[in-house]
């Protein structure tokens, strides 16, 4: 695979202005990169998906991805294009796993057609790096202990320009894996209401507003559950809606390295579509009616969110980026005058916004179908850490923030009626 690598071909004017305004920049966070990671390791409070027992613990597969895209002019008419590249995949597993996992991935390597030169393999523009550890620099720099009998196998791919990472971003995923697994919140019983007036919004404005994904898949942008899928990091297959998305933790059971290894080009439109579809939706009605509020003053302060497709900022809103790896709680700005959060489209208080929100008072109000759609069939997907005091509204952001508008008589030309 040669980089820049091309994702979108041919780019019109209004999308290179959009690039040049929402990507590019002084902005709260890198826009123009994607980084995501996965720590996956075995303990008691998550043995149904990691079959964590007496008798099998220890295993750990870490994954950590970095790209980062720009616009490239070499040809008639600009292009969006994956300019560098940065993957990194940890596993600790049983040594003879690890050891037939070493030998698969040479096999990989050769069918590849990957150059060996200088401790490395290379491709075009790319280069791979196989590292066997009895006890991995980064537990050792914990102090942290392998199991008895394991062995740990890393593999980088990275672009040549990029050969020699700094430390931080190495370190990244360790720090991630030192601050400990999550601990789901505890449900309470919060009220349910058919829209957002019902439930009594109205006696809390102004109101501040976080979203999660669910905009996003409004409009048309894949579900996060697409990465896992992708970086093989959950097996979605055969599961019921209630049982629990078992890790992929075993060595012969990921198959990512063996797909980047293969074919790096074909694996490269899986890996880049996320971002492509962030960069080519368009806000929905739901973002321009939260512009309006705005605008009106029903709503105050940016708008706290966890995607990275720049939507909200592309309707005309302040936006604040919440979804970080260096800072497990990042600050977020919640005004004095702000009466309540309404959260949409967002299924657990991961950087404890909400938390926050109550200890200072603030009333919570949800909008969200607590479920999705996966091939067809609704699945329930309750949301995590909902309580006495809070009140749910069972719906998309678009319509409900629609009625609301209604319900306060703020218009817009980009909001149809409810």
């Amino acid at each position: 695979m040669y980089l820049p690598h091309p994702v979108i071909d041919h780019l019109t004017d209004e999308q290179v202005n959009t690039w040049k305004t929402h990507f590019v920049g002084r902005h709260e966070r890198p826009r123009s990169i994607e980084e995501g990671i996965w720590r996956r390791t075995q303990d008691p409070a998550n043995a149904e998906q990691s079959g964590w027992s007496q008798d099998a613990a220890g295993r750990r597969r870490i994954v950590h991805y970095r790209y980062h895209y720009d616009l490239d002019w070499t040809h008639p008419v600009p292009r969006l294009v994956l300019a560098e590249v940065y993957l990194y995949t940890s596993v600790t597993a049983p040594a003879d796993e690890i050891a037939a996992y070493a030998t698969d991935i040479r096999r990989w390597l050769g069918e590849g057609r990957w150059r060996p030169e200088s401790g490395a393999w290379h491709r075009g523009d790319l280069m791979a790096t196989v590292t066997d550890h009895d006890r991995h620099p980064q537990d050792e720099r914990a102090d942290r202990a392998t199991p008895r009998g394991f062995r740990t196998l890393d593999v980088r791919l990275t672009s040549e320009s990029f050969h020699a990472p700094p430390r931080t971003l190495r370190n990244l995923p360790w720090d991630v894996l030192a601050g400990g697994m999550r601990v789901k919140e505890q449900r309470g019983t919060p009220a349910y209401a058919d829209d957002l007036a019902g439930a009594g919004l109205l006696d809390f404005l102004p109101f501040q507003v976080e979203v999660g994904c669910g905009t996003s898949i409004e409009a048309g942008i894949p579900p996060l559950h697409y990465l896992h899928e992708v970086y093989r990091v959950t097996d979605r297959r055969n599961n019921t809606p209630t049982q629990a998305h078992r890790f992929t933790l075993t060595p012969q059971a990921d198959t990512l390295v063996k797909e980047l290894l293969l074919d790096t080009t074909g694996k490269a439109g899986d890996l880049t579509r996320m971002f492509r579809a962030c960069f080519t939706a368009e806000p929905t009605e739901g973002h321009h009616a939260l512009k309006a509020l705005h605008d009106s003053g029903a709503m105050v302060g940016p708008v706290i969110t966890h995607n990275f497709d720049t939507l909200a900022a592309r309707a005309g809103l302040p936006e604040v980026f919440v979804r970080r790896y260096d800072q497990k709680i990042p600050p977020v700005p919640l005004l004095d005058d702000a009466k309540a959060l309404l959260v949409a489209g967002l299924h657990a208080d991961r950087r404890a916004v909400q938390a926050r929100a109550r200890a200072r008072g603030m009333r919570i109000f949800y909008v969200d179908p607590e479920g999705l759609t996966e091939n067809g069939n609704f699945k329930h997907y309750p949301i995590e850490g909902a309580r006495e005091g809070d009140t749910v509204v069972r719906d998309e952001a678009t319509p409900a923030l629609r009625r609301l508008c209604q319900h306060l008589g703020v218009t817009s030309p980009h909001v149809t009626a409810a």
